[in-house]
């Protein structure tokens, strides 16, 4: 069975000292719960903050983007490199807002796919459609161009430590989100994608975990579908408590 993934994505929230504060809190509210992976991803600013906070915890943390090159003149990007040598353990990749406000793309999604994994670096790799798109009945060819151009040029060896976020876009912010079904529809969608083209054992190791307005009230019906295996959590990852009982409550639904 998959573990549980559960992955708090801040965006552009807290400085040191508030991250400081929220994962020796956080810490101690999640001590107890060793059966899934939990996941903080804070600003560039605090990722060596939240590690010697988190040192010793069954806390682990992710960046919230990286560049492809090692170094070099690239103004205001960091490496994987660096990620690493800060203590960071996964990196989000291909978020939609990166894609919708900073020009990201399938091509630098893969690209940057590959810096992560060069560099032990676990990555998240999100995917989705937005409200157009969705209305169109668009989202599973979307879906699939994600995942073809993002993942194009790996193997499944690579890809064994890969999580794909499932993000619908329409579904971030809004209040909305994906009924479980809904969810899991998409979800099997996936997995029967990368059964097709990384074969049986790759799909069935990968976690596909949802992100889209997830709150301690609904992810419990989320991961008891059989292919949502955890979630990206915004907004509701910014209290520490609020967080914790959606963790909590993501054990008891799967």
């Amino acid at each position: 069975m998959r573990r549980v993934f559960i992955c708090a994505n801040w965006k552009m929230h807290k400085t040191v000292h508030d991250t400081v504060f929220y994962i020796k809190e956080l810490r101690g509210l999640v001590k107890d719960l060793r059966a899934l992976d939990i996941v903080v991803a804070p600003p560039f600013t605090s990722v060596h903050a939240a590690c010697e906070a988190a040192r010793g915890s069954n806390l682990d943390i992710a960046a919230q983007d990286l560049y492809w090159e090692r170094e070099g003149a690239f103004t205001g990007e960091v490496s994987a490199a660096m990620l690493r040598d800060a203590g960071a353990e996964y990196v989000i990749v291909g978020h939609s807002e990166r894609r919708a406000f900073f020009g990201e793309s399938d091509l630098t999604v893969n690209r940057k796919l590959a810096a992560a994994m060069a560099n032990a670096l676990g990555p998240i790799a999100c995917i989705g459609e937005s409200l157009d798109e969705r209305l169109s009945e668009r989202t599973l060819p979307v879906l699939d161009r994600q995942l073809q151009q993002g993942l194009d040029g790996f193997t499944a060896e690579q890809l064994a430590n890969l999580v794909l976020a499932y993000e619908p876009v329409w579904a971030i912010g809004t209040g909305h989100t994906a009924t479980p079904a809904q969810a899991q529809e998409v979800h099997a969608h996936i997995r029967g994608r990368l059964r097709q083209w990384f074969g049986v054992e790759m799909a069935e190791r990968c976690r596909i975990i949802y992100g889209g307005s997830v709150k301690p009230d609904n992810i419990g019906a989320m991961v008891s579908q059989p292919d949502v295996d955890g979630a990206l959590v915004g907004g509701a990852s910014l209290n520490a408590r609020a967080f914790a009982d959606l963790v909590r409550e993501s054990q008891k639904g799967h």
